[in-house]
């Protein structure tokens, strides 16, 4: 099954920023009541929500050298380019700032 990168949200948003930047997703898991994508990395484990959360989205958006703007109360721009030396482009839409740069990510990596 396909879905378009606009329309992520969630844990499904969660799962696609693991897999772009290459974490093994391991299984949705219930956590005080939310949906919450768990991880393994080696030996150790831990809670992915990137999302929804800026300790985990923050440095992804920093990185990754993401743009941001505000366009409505409700709706997020973010964009990505690569500069001249590689005409790679993504721009992304949401409701907030972090589902907005997650899909950005998204879109450009995957």
């Amino acid at each position: 099954m396909k879905i378009k990168t606009s329309e992520l949200t969630g844990i499904a948003l969660d799962w696609a920023v693991c897999s772009a930047t290459g974490l093994l997703a391991a299984y949705p898991k219930i956590a005080s009541g939310a949906n919450f994508l768990r991880v393994h990395q080696g030996n150790s484990s831990k809670y992915i929500y990137p999302s929804t959360n800026w300790a985990q989205g923050g440095p992804i958006i920093e990185r990754e050298g993401l743009s941001l703007i505000r366009q409505t109360p409700t709706r997020w721009t973010s964009e990505f380019s690569n500069g001249c030396e590689r005409p790679d482009h993504a721009r992304a839409w949401g409701p907030t700032a972090l589902i907005a740069t997650m899909r950005c990510y998204v879109t450009s990596k995957l």
